[in-house]
């Protein structure tokens, strides 16, 4: 009884990391316009994977420090 359900467990959390993660994609873009609440990406080649109405997660990019004196 034990096996069968570990096993059970061990396929269900392995399903889940796969489905998850093969929803997110990562994808560098610039901006090339901004127009009120309107963002436009510029993604090159990799524009498409995506589709007109889809969600994107847009983070600040990083900053790099200035050296100083």
């Amino acid at each position: 009884m034990f096996k069968p359900a570990f096993a059970l467990i061990v396929t269900m959390s392995f399903l889940a990391v796969m489905v998850t993660s093969s929803m997110a994609a990562s994808v560098k873009c610039k901006i090339t316009e901004v127009a009120g609440p309107t963002v436009t990406l510029d993604c090159g080649a990799k524009s498409e994977k995506f589709q007109v109405g889809d969600s994107v997660k847009v983070r600040n990019a990083k900053r790099k420090a200035i050296e100083g004196c």
